[in-house]
């Protein structure tokens, strides 16, 4: 397993990040106490959440899953550095969503409790709230920390200027600030290459790529489709996605063939291999799709297949940060 540093942090993770949305809810609990197993025993010491994962069944499931897992015991809980996330409604109250004070500590003690654990490696705002200012956000993040309950902060789906407006106003207060980003990320989505990217490089934040394969999109969607295997790709944004790029799909699994490699393997290796990203968040179903994840970071591509990649689907601002004004 290959391991990188978090940000501008000494935390190091691993290249691969382990989703939990599909855990205990598309796939069984056999199934997923495996995947989390197996990952762990490979050396993946990274692990994703949120609150509000396992909605299908209650909010929260997700984490009363994981703090499962860890009962377990074996030095699961040590070895893991865990991520969940604030933000999303817990319920109709009004108080129980966003990221004011009230509401982040609040998520973090019932986080905590739903986990059966002390602390959370990684305490991640979901989305940005444009009605908590950062003075507040950071008070409560602050509090936290000082309190052993949390030992960084990230985001999710932030833009750009939402990273400098927080790490100014964290350093204004001698704070770390956020030290990494969760943004969706893949061959068909890049708008990220413009702002979000290169903020985050100047300020020291990691990227994580949600998504990395389009919700299956990337994963031999069209193949899938015609054997009737097809599960994610046939919904949601994979689908959605699938009528505006099947010529390019369609090219996509040929130059896969090609290369003797499955779709969703070159899928993730393209964006691991990305500037400035961490690692991908993978959300496998099965044993199998996990293995494609280690079998990816395997995976060098050729200088001429990422310019076909590039071809095929076109980087916006033909792959460069955005447009910078012109200095005389």
């Amino acid at each position: 397993m290959e391991y990188t540093y978090l940000g501008r942090t000494g935390l190091q993770v691993s290249r691969v990040c382990l989703g939990t949305l599909n855990l205990g809810v598309r796939a069984s609990d056999e199934e997923s106490h495996a995947i989390l197993d197996t990952a762990l025993d490979r050396g993946v010491n990274f692990v994703d959440t949120a609150n509000q994962y396992g909605w299908q069944k209650h909010k929260g499931y997700t984490e009363e899953f994981l703090g499962g897992w860890f009962a377990q015991g074996g030095g699961r809980r040590e070895k893991v550095v865990l991520g969940t996330k604030v933000f999303n409604p817990m319920s109709d109250w009004p108080n129980d969503s966003g990221l004011s004070a009230r509401h982040i500590i609040a998520s973090c003690e019932d986080s905590l409790r739903r986990m059966g654990t002390d602390w959370i490696d990684l305490f991640q705002m979901h989305h940005i709230d444009r009605h908590a200012p950062w003075e507040e956000v950071w008070q409560a993040m602050e509090t936290l920390t000082r309190q052993g309950k949390v030992r960084y902060v990230g985001s999710s789906n932030f833009a750009g200027w939402h990273i400098a407006e927080a790490q100014e106003t964290a350093a204004r207060r001698h704070f770390l600030g956020i030290v990494s980003e969760q943004s969706v990320y893949n061959l068909v989505t890049r708008h990220i290459e413009l702002e979000l990217i290169p903020a985050a490089q100047r300020y020291g934040v990691g990227v994580l790529a949600w998504s990395p394969l389009h919700g299956g999109l990337l994963s031999g969607a069209l193949r899938k489709l015609a054997e009737g295997t097809a599960m994610k790709t046939a919904q949601g944004r994979a689908a959605q996605a699938l009528e505006v790029h099947r010529d390019a799909v369609a090219a996509y699994e040929k130059l896969c063939d090609g290369l003797g490699a499955d779709p969703a393997e070159v899928g993730l290796a393209w964006v691991m291999g990305r500037p400035g990203i961490t690692a991908p968040v993978i959300g496998p179903r099965s044993l199998d799709q996990l293995d494609g994840a280690f079998k990816a970071m395997e995976l060098t591509l050729p200088d001429e297949v990422l310019a076909e990649l590039d071809r095929l689907f076109p980087p916006i601002g033909n792959g460069g940060p955005g447009p910078e004004a012109w200095a005389w």
